[in-house]
């Protein structure tokens, strides 16, 4: 028997899973930030202006190295997130 090094595969997987945690979290921080100046925001509105804002790179202070791309689904996976944890409520 030999011991073999960790394989590769295993490191790009806890590589990517992170990634796409960072992702998430600048997501839902923009998320927040946007709806504290607005307040009330259509849901509709709310994905546009968070895409608006990733493509230009307005992403917050400290933050304008990150350039990534997000759709529609990465932002409304985040709005049910907020949801769930109770950080937005949904207005009928």
């Amino acid at each position: 028997l030999r011991l073999l090094p960790q394989q590769r595969y295993l490191r790009a997987e806890r590589a990517e899973s992170g990634a796409l945690e960072r992702k998430r979290n600048v997501l839902c921080c923009l998320i927040t930030r946007i709806l504290k100046a607005e307040k009330q925001l259509h849901i509709d509105n709310l994905v546009f202006k968070v895409i608006d804002a990733c493509q230009q790179g307005e992403l917050g202070p400290g933050l304008q190295f990150l350039s990534f791309c997000c759709h529609s689904v990465d932002v409304l996976s985040c709005v049910l997130h907020l949801l769930n944890q109770g950080y937005l409520r949904r207005q009928e």
